[in-house]
């Protein structure tokens, strides 16, 4: 996901790591168009035959109660980004990260092993497959980190957010190798490895990618993924200790549970 490799991106350009945030993705909107009339006849009007009582009468079914509920509205990147953490919500000393570092165009990850295919496609997709809006910020704890992203993504209901968490859980289960490179700076082999989660949210997932070798010897990346009604919430920590993690994760569950509220029938 694009919280990986802009960090990746970052991390592999900096002396001191330094972790930039997911890019904001607007929502998405259809409009349905209306249907036409039936064109008139040029012959003359046929007289119609008067039914009998033997003459079944056609009864029209009633909609469906799915069909004449009202659409919920798709949640908006400015929702989004209202229930994002603020500074208030973090310990002293953290500070915004303004810093982007490049948006991780650069970087690539790739395997040879089939069972990692989903996995690749997801750390190398700019955007959250099926998001409709999205928002993120990054956090900075000072120049030895610990370095925090925080992204939100609304995919519409709980049931794409359970969806996804199974699948992502399911990919990063499957994977235990990548390569990754950057341009310009040379390729290294990261180890991936499901790792508890923090208690926040719904179906909470975790994943610990750790580079060896190369430019980013020694280099790991926590990522935490989480369900907050229809909404993903993904954090990611470098360069901080599970404790970071665990507080950042539940403080920005609670953050987007309280500004976003639930949605009946999302």
């Amino acid at each position: 996901m694009s919280n990986f490799r802009r960090s990746v991106a970052v991390a592999g350009a900096a002396v001191v790591l330094v972790v930039s945030g997911c890019s904001g993705g607007s929502g998405k909107e259809s409009t349905d168009a209306a249907g036409g009339g039936a064109a008139p006849s040029s012959s003359s009007p046929t007289p119609s035959t008067p039914s009998t009582s033997s003459t079944p009468s056609v009864v029209t079914p009633p909609p469906s109660p799915s069909a004449t509920a009202p659409k919920l509205p798709t949640r908006t990147a400015a929702e989004l980004t209202k229930a994002l953490l603020a500074l208030t919500d973090l310990p002293a000393g953290f500070a915004i990260d303004t810093d982007t570092g490049g948006d991780g165009s650069d970087v690539k990850v790739s395997s040879k092993d089939p069972r990692c295919a989903r996995l690749v496609m997801l750390t190398n997709a700019d955007t959250l497959p099926g998001s409709k809006a999205s928002a993120g910020r990054s956090y900075s704890g000072g120049e030895q980190g610990p370095f925090i992203d925080e992204s939100l993504d609304a995919l519409g209901s709980k049931a794409a957010v359970g969806a996804f968490q199974q699948s992502f859980k399911k990919a990063i289960t499957g994977c235990r190798t990548m390569s990754l490179a950057i341009a310009g700076q040379g390729r290294s082999t990261i180890t991936v490895r499901e790792v508890s989660a923090p208690k926040a949210g719904t179906d909470p997932v975790a994943v610990r990618f750790s580079a060896s070798g190369g430019s980013l010897d020694g280099l790991e990346i926590t990522m935490s993924t989480t369900g907050v009604d229809d909404v993903l919430l993904a954090v990611t920590v470098v360069a901080g200790v599970p404790d970071d993690l665990e507080g950042a994760m539940g403080a920005a569950a609670d953050k987007a549970k309280a500004t976003l509220g639930a949605r009946a029938g999302a």
